[in-house]
């Protein structure tokens, strides 16, 4: 869910080492239009989603790649009607970003010490980005104008909150890979839902006040043994889905 082109070595891998399994590449949102809300992104792609899954009540299994597993776990939190066994996110922002090497990409100039300027405004609310741009000093601006990452997070809460928790809760799976050489993700460890506290000091995962209350049902997951946290060293983020040997040492053993 990056562009679909560059999903193609993931998908026909898959296709390689599993002879028959149907593998479905989502085409929508490349390249400047992945810009778009991730609202917008959601309810698009969703339909898409839906649509295949209703051919597979067994489940399917989903996998997104950077801003890409972020709308992807959107879906499955928003969507009761699709049916997922096992999500993959691989290099996602699942916990926010807030690092320069991603703004670079698509906003040269904008630093992230005055980004939140931008991305915490209305004008800031109709790019992806800013629906998931947390700078750890600017909690209260961060609460108050985004749209998105605080709400599927039910870091606030809305009529949605629980539909966003148990549909978190029906995975057989959850795969959260990242790892410290990415140079995009900022932190990093946000791909396995850690982040900055107060300063930029990452908090891990278990730590974090999502996990800890169970929010969106993180920690119900890992006690039950369906979350696996992986972190691979030595992968730059424009290569996680690039790479023949991830597919096949990080991707393929949860794919049934």
């Amino acid at each position: 869910m990056t562009g679909s082109g560059s999903m193609e070595i993931i998908s026909r891998r898959i296709q390689e080492k599993h002879p028959g399994t149907k593998v479905y590449n989502v085409n929508r949102f490349e390249s400047w239009s992945s810009l778009e809300t991730m609202w917008h992104q959601v309810l698009e792609i969703g339909q898409d989603v839906a649509n295949i899954s209703s051919h597979y009540p067994e489940g399917i299994n989903l996998i997104g790649y950077s801003q890409g597993g972020l709308v992807a776990r959107g879906i499955v939190q928003t969507f009761p009607n699709v049916s997922v066994s096992t999500f993959i996110s691989l290099s996602s922002p699942q916990a926010g970003q807030y690092g320069a090497g991603f703004l670079h990409v698509v906003f040269p100039g904008l630093v992230k010490e005055s980004a939140y300027e931008l991305f915490y405004s209305r004008v800031g609310q109709h790019t992806s980005v800013g629906n998931y741009w947390k700078d750890p000093y600017h909690q209260t601006l961060y609460d108050e104008y985004s749209v998105y990452l605080p709400y599927i997070n039910n870091h606030i809460l809305s009529a949605k909150s629980n539909d966003f928790k148990n549909n978190i809760l029906s995975l057989k799976r959850l795969v959260l890979i990242g790892g410290p050489d990415d140079q995009v993700i900022t932190p990093w460890q946000s791909s396995q839902f850690g982040y900055y506290g107060m300063n930029e000091t990452v908090i891990e995962m278990r730590e974090q006040d999502i996990y800890m209350s169970d929010r969106i049902g993180l920690r119900a997951l890992d006690e039950s043994g369906r979350l696996h946290i992986v972190t691979v060293p030595g992968i730059n983020h424009f290569d996680w889905h690039m790479n023949v040997s991830i597919v096949d040492d990080y991707l393929l053993p949860y794919l049934d």
